[in-house]
């Protein structure tokens, strides 16, 4: 059996510590695991490989986050564009062998009872087995009105709910026979490619036209033409919701999809005044509050029932119960930052950047570049860089000089300047970079070439 692990997001419902680069599947909360760590661990107890679906940038953290597991060999494939559940799951099933059966899950949930689960994916299992498609009904405890349901007849599905109201939401708990739709499912891959050319058969034909069309060498990169031909779809509306072969296995697997601060509240360790546990929260009279922070001390007195959230760049103050509207502020901050994109670190497949200063005219960063690994060959429009090299030995490319940088030596990048900073030694490289210029955005860049097959401006 082989885990399809859908990795898209945008990072909009937990901001500020999620960003459209560092979503919250990657981002450490859980005894410093992310939950897409957590969801590799748990299904490759029962799965024989996995098969990690992502855009480029997730692919190098999920590469970084399974190297730290020790587990590597995995498949992948990349989408130069999200175009929803559909296309994800069909274009993965296209490089399987048709019997093969799939367990295809989100990377961002969170399921604590793994005996329960166990039993259930083996219930799902002899389904998929039999030709049926199956999706996994989580067992509702109280009245949602965050989540699709799914109404069964017996093991049959009957139908399909969007998010409803709170009264809807009420009666769907009382009827017994209604369940949170968890997106997670299983079928034989063949399957799920008959049922999908049958009901949805423009994303089918769509869907096949890029996966011939795309590079399989160790990992598998769709076109982007191909890939923006594909229709958009869910796999709900495209197949489940149509289809005859649906079945529905209830999952009391205490489940959670970590969808909002409220809901990550509920699955943080507390203190006995029911606050969570950090050690830099001072507490004073307060009580019931969720407290994050990457770096400084946060202390209340005499509050209840707070959320705040700061990470350096960003500070997050909601009461609980309100922070479905986080996703609201990201709308705003698109419009003039890009603090819903990133965060002062910045993970890249060649290392990492941390922001130290940002303002008008200059910023200065921290470069961290990984053993034998390099930068694309780039230039900039508008800004200049001082590169000083703090420890190890920077190989350094301008125009058509290259040179060797030892700790403490310097040099001058002019606007206009193609360059490339390169680490050909069997440690870390660290630099500092000091852009000066009208403006030092991530967009000013114009890449040449690139080891990782970049070619869209950041």
């Amino acid at each position: 059996m082989t885990n399809i692990i859908l990795c898209g997001g945008s990072g909009t419902r937990l901001w500020p510590i999620s960003r459209t680069l560092m979503p919250k599947q990657f981002v450490k909360l859980f005894d410093d695991k992310s939950l897409f760590q957590l969801t590799v661990e748990r299904n490759s107890k029962v799965c024989d490989s996995q098969f990690i679906v992502s855009n480029v940038e997730q692919y190098f953290l999920a590469l970084d986050q399974l190297e730290e597991l020790g587990k590597e060999n995995n498949k992948y494939l990349l989408e130069p564009k999200g175009r929803n559940t559909a296309p994800a799951i069909a274009l993965a099933c296209f490089a399987l062998e048709k019997d093969e059966i799939v367990l295809v899950t989100p990377s961002d949930h969170l399921i604590k009872d793994e005996s329960e689960y166990s039993k259930v994916l083996e219930k799902a299992r002899k389904l998929a087995q039999n030709n049926n498609l199956v999706t996994f009904g989580i067992t509702p405890t109280f009245a949602e009105t965050g989540f699709g349901y799914i109404e069964a007849d017996g093991i049959d599905a009957k139908a399909f709910h969007e998010k409803p109201d709170i009264q809807t939401a009420q009666k769907y708990l009382d009827a017994r026979n209604y369940y949170w739709n968890s997106g997670m499912f299983m079928f034989k891959a063949g399957i799920f490619l008959e049922e999908l050319k049958k009901y949805s058969p423009e994303i089918y034909t769509a869907s096949l036209n890029a996966y011939s069309n795309a590079k399989k060498a160790d990992v598998i990169r769709i076109g982007y033409d191909d890939m923006q031909n594909i229709p958009e779809d869910s796999i709900d509306y495209a197949v489940m919701e149509k289809s005859k072969k649906v079945k529905v296995v209830p999952a009391d697997i205490a489940w959670s999809d970590v969808g909002s601060f409220d809901a990550l509240f509920e699955e943080l360790p507390k203190d006995e005044n029911n606050n969570t546990v950090s050690k830099k929260y001072i507490a004073i009279d307060s009580k019931n509050n969720l407290i994050y922070s990457d770096d400084k001390y946060i202390a209340t007195v005499d509050v209840e029932d707070l959320i705040i959230v700061d990470t350096g760049d960003a500070l997050l103050v909601s009461k609980k119960g309100s922070s479905q509207k986080v996703k609201n502020i990201v709308s705003k901050l698109k419009k003039t930052t890009e603090l819903h994109n990133i965060h002062l670190t910045g993970h890249r497949p060649w290392g990492t950047y941390t922001v130290l200063e940002d303002s008008d005219g200059y910023k200065i960063k921290r470069i961290e570049v990984k053993p034998g690994k390099r930068l694309s060959l780039q230039k900039h429009k508008f800004r200049n860089e001082h590169w000083i090299v703090v420890s190890g030995k920077a190989t350094v490319t301008i125009n058509e000089k290259s040179f060797i940088l030892n700790e403490n030596e310097s040099t001058y990048i002019k606007a206009g300047d193609m360059h490339r900073l390169s680490n050909d030694t069997n440690e870390a490289l660290v630099i500092i970079e000091a852009q000066v210029g009208s403006y030092t955005g991530e967009d000013d860049i114009e890449r040449f070439d690139d080891d990782f097959e970049r070619i869209d401006k950041l």
